[in-house]
């Protein structure tokens, strides 16, 4: 008796007897004998990867089978592959791969890529964000993408160094063999607040200011390569100049002169950042808040100035007047006609009453 078998054209079948494979067969009708009857391996020729243990196996012993039905995805330390089939782009390969992959006619192609030149090539990247209905390319987490969008630079570092700027625009890394990071940068003036600082003055006083810097990058790629973290290198400079200004000067002083911290800080974080990259456009105080008591202090003390200025108003307002009656009673000394009219305008009221009621009287 014999037994037959059937092989699809996109089939091979392998033939094997305790563990070894000897033959091929393909597309077709195929006896087998009965007894002794070999076993039969069935492969689709769908580019699927040859499982290990048979891939270790036709390497060693059928190399044949392997140059006529597989592809060969053998890539050394520095190289990454691009695995299509149809065109269309199926796994990101890392370096260092060792694998087959059953053929699909001339379907299935593999692009070998030198990962020491950084960037991904641009087809390369559109592939891999380009959105499929199977889902996302395997493998996509060795390639790094960064989007850039207008008005901002992108700073790429590679092992920890600061190496370019990049454009608006979309490029790809390699994160393989090294440590690629990018950091988008906006370039616009912004504004960098320092909020509730508590701060003693030179007499002691408590205060709890907030300030607010409007800045910006004038050299990216000089603040990146000196600062691991600019934006924190100014906000503390800003904290500095700010404890700086306020501590050597007392609660009277401030007040007196409120633009004094805003000249002070200023002057300081500018010649401070300018080497670094970084340009101060302006800055200055929003808030100075007093502690609860001291509030209350400072209110009793600006009633005591109004009244005492009150009082002194008011004590010139009766010098004047004394001063005015002194006068007066100089020139009636020595003249009794004044005298007279001053005893008249006494009885009848005013200057006016003695010019108008006298007449009156008569009449």
């Amino acid at each position: 008796m014999i037994k037959k078998i059937s092989v699809r054209k996109d089939q091979l079948a392998l033939l094997s007897r305790n563990g070894d494979y000897y033959k091929v067969l393909h597309a077709g009708e195929h006896l087998l004998p009965w007894l002794n009857t070999p076993e039969v391996l069935l492969i689709t020729l769908d580019g699927s990867e040859v499982p290990d243990v048979l891939a270790d196996y036709l390497r060693r012993f059928q190399p044949d089978w392997v140059e006529k039905y597989c592809l060969v995805a053998d890539l050394s330390e520095i190289e990454a592959g691009a695995l299509y089939m149809d065109g269309i782009l199926q796994e990101i390969l890392p370096p260092s791969t060792r694998r087959l992959y059953w053929r699909v006619e001339d379907d299935l192609t593999l692009v070998r890529m030198n990962t020491q030149q950084v960037q991904v090539q641009t087809e390369v990247m559109n592939a891999v964000l380009q959105p499929r209905r199977k889902g996302a390319v395997k493998g996509r987490d060795a390639i790094l993408t960064v989007q850039v969008p207008a008005w901002h630079v992108g700073v790429l570092k590679i092992d920890g160094e600061t190496q370019a700027l990049l454009p608006p625009g979309l490029t790809a890394y390699w994160k393989i063999n090294h440590l690629v990071d990018a950091e988008v940068v906006d370039t616009r003036l912004q504004v960098l607040e320092v909020s509730g600082q508590e701060i003693l003055t030179k007499d002691k006083v408590n205060l709890r200011i907030n300030l607010a810097a409007n800045w910006r990058y004038s050299d990216v790629l000089l603040a990146f390569s000196q600062l691991t973290k600019p934006i924190d290198h100014l906000y503390r400079e800003l904290q500095f100049a700010l404890r700086e200004a306020v501590g050597t000067r007392t609660l009277d002083e401030l007040l007196e002169d409120k633009q004094v911290i805003d000249d002070v800080v200023s002057e300081q974080v500018k010649s401070r950042m300018l080497p670094f990259g970084m340009e101060i456009a302006s800055l200055g105080v929003k808030d100075i808040v007093l502690p609860g008591d001291m509030k209350n202090i400072l209110a009793q003390l600006v009633e005591a100035e109004k009244s005492a200025q009150a009082n002194v108003i008011r004590r010139r307002e009766e010098t004047a007047a004394t001063r005015s009656l002194l006068n007066t009673a100089k020139v009636m000394e020595n003249n009794p006609v004044a005298l007279r009219l001053k005893d008249n305008i006494s009885v009848f009221g005013g200057l006016d009453q003695v010019l108008h009621g006298l007449v009156n009287i008569k009449g």
